[in-house]
């Protein structure tokens, strides 16, 4: 359970607050506490997560097809939101006083399994279109014969026609998506754990948050892009930290818009 079992999760939608554009500092900063709080499970997340970007990592490199790697490491950061339940079970336990454990942060509550079920399926077809509609850009620019090997690619995307097309095109496309993604997700699936309502009307909500918010979450998604970038820099071991830390940041996050009581609520700018 996300809250003391005594409690009863919201049942409706309040407005969310507007918050000062430093707001997501304090995120990170709440986020980093809660991972060093109880490392074994936010570590534990982490170190799954890595692993599964290094699984995919490794299948393209197998297939000879790295110059994808970009276009589908994006898509598969679309589910991160579903990956990261565990991390806003742990940090809500630890806000009211419960030991986060293994056991408890994947104790779903009952009323919240089946939206967040939901909201599963339908980020997978998000997935699912995203890497569909990357390799046909890709294919309409490069050519569906053969991907052309690593070391070649940069030359080819940066010094060609074809390539500019795919570079722009495709940076378009994947922004377009991504901001719908991060918009509709960025407070959904914590509202969804800790609310009695469905997936159109948290996401619904979220997008209202984000559109509120506008310049912190603006900042907070550079932010995100930037530690990600910088987990995948380091061969994907910084993303065992990264990405617990992003989780916990993200609930404290859906707290200070849409919580009972503001952490780090200020005069919106």
């Amino acid at each position: 359970m996300t809250r003391d079992a005594k409690s009863e999760p919201h049942l409706k939608t309040d407005e969310p607050r507007q918050v000062g554009i430093d707001a997501p500092w304090a995120w990170l900063g709440a986020g980093w506490q809660d991972l060093w709080a109880y490392p074994r499970v936010s570590l534990t997340y982490g170190i799954i997560f890595a692993a599964l970007a290094a699984l995919l990592t490794v299948g393209l490199f197998a297939l000879e097809a790295l110059p994808l790697f970009l276009a589908l490491a994006g898509g598969f950061l679309l589910l991160g939101p579903m990956f990261a339940v565990g991390l806003y079970q742990a940090s809500a336990l630890r806000a009211s006083g419960m030991q986060p454990t293994l056991r408890t942060v994947t104790a779903i509550p009952a009323f919240a399994r089946g939206q967040l079920a939901f909201a599963g399926v339908l980020l997978l077809i998000l997935f699912l279109l995203w890497t569909r509609s990357a390799f046909l850009i890709f294919m309409l620019f490069i050519g569906g014969s053969s991907i052309p090997p690593a070391s070649e690619f940069m030359q080819l995307l940066l010094f060609t026609p074809n390539g500019l097309g795919l570079l722009c095109v495709g940076t378009a496309f994947g922004a377009i998506l991504a901001t719908f993604v991060f918009a509709t997700t960025a407070f959904a699936i914590p509202m969804l754990l800790d609310r009695r309502m469905d997936v159109f009307s948290a996401a619904a909500a979220s997008a209202r948050a984000v559109f509120v918010n506008r310049k912190p979450m603006a900042l907070w998604a550079a932010l995100i892009v930037v530690l990600v970038a910088a987990g995948f820099a380091t061969l994907l071991v910084g993303l065992a930290i990264v990405f617990p830390l992003i989780g916990h940041a993200t609930w404290h996050a859906y707290q200070d818009v849409y919580g009972a009581r503001p952490q780090t609520h200020r005069d919106g700018d």
